[in-house]
């Protein structure tokens, strides 16, 4: 295996992120790839390249490391559609030092998911994945007891659904039945034609913001700038957040997961927003 290959294997299974079997956690159903490689944890590996840069090619802006052209996980060109978000992705491989960290470079896999496509979904499957999350969406499905709980929930999450009522012109509602509110077809209809204004790519990243914090609704006031990062994060984890404060932290990872989850909410609105511009900037060359 050449080393180009060896790199879009690592890339495969930084991208999928897929379990173990046995393991929990959702992966991407795709039989079709082998047992080794739906169980494989990339490791870190030694830097090999020194400069990196970004070209513009015939289907858009290309990414070199050194005098090589990146390529997908399926050896596809890696081409992204605008300048600012090649820039993104060449600061990612640009950063790392010794040892590549390929589970760091969010921006890298949703670039690699968006050209490959391993779902072989098109824009209305993406759309309609998009709009289903409405049914478990985290905001939606609230809890009785504790009352202290219930009365967070209330105080914290209430606010972000009647802007979004308001924002969307659309009914959501929440619920303390297992069964979640009945959402209307109207808004499932409603928010699938606001999701229609994106371009396949940005829905990409949508979906990706959407199962990062387990709400689109969520998600939708985080694309569309009327809470930060860390607020929406605050929101999504309400409940663990909740029970740390009163039986307190496990020392390092409840912090790492919360950083985990920032940088990767965080990377996936960038996304959107990247591939949602028509903009360019002067500078390709990154390296001195």
């Amino acid at each position: 295996m050449n080393e180009q290959d060896f790199v879009a294997v690592l890339w495969a299974a930084a991208a999928l992120r897929a379990p173990c079997v046995g393991e929990k956690g959702r992966g991407p159903n795709l039989p079709s790839l082998p047992f080794q490689l739906l169980c494989f944890r990339p490791p870190e590996r030694k830097r090999f390249y020194q400069n990196v840069s970004i070209s513009q090619g015939e289907g858009g802006f290309e990414i070199n490391l050194d005098h090589r052209k990146l390529k997908t996980p399926q050896a596809k060109l890696f081409t992204v559609p605008s300048e600012a978000l090649a820039i993104a992705v060449a600061t990612e491989w640009d950063s790392q030092k010794d040892t590549i960290k390929f589970y760091t470079m969010h921006l890298t896999t949703l670039c690699n998911t968006a050209l490959d496509n391993p779902t072989q979904r098109n824009k209305g499957q993406l759309i309609r994945a998009a709009v289903k999350f409405l049914e478990t969406d985290t905001l939606c499905f609230r809890v009785e007891e504790p009352a202290a709980l219930a009365e967070l929930q209330k105080k914290e999450w209430d606010p972000i659904v009647a802007w979004a009522e308001k924002r969307y012109n659309v009914a959501i509602g929440s619920s303390t039945s297992i069964m979640g509110p009945n959402i209307p077809a109207s808004t499932r209809d409603i928010f699938i034609s606001h999701l229609a204004s994106y371009n396949m790519w940005a829905l990409q990243g949508i979906e990706y913001v959407i199962t990062q914090l387990k709400s689109l609704i969520l998600s939708m006031g985080l694309i569309d700038r009327h809470i930060t990062v860390e607020k929406a994060v605050l929101l999504s984890r309400l409940e663990e957040e909740y029970q740390i404060q009163r039986w307190g932290n496990v020392e390092w990872a409840h912090d790492y997961d919360l950083c985990e989850l920032r940088a990767r909410a965080a990377a996936g609105t960038l996304f959107v927003h990247l591939c949602s511009e028509s903009s360019t900037v002067k500078h390709k060359l990154l390296q001195d």
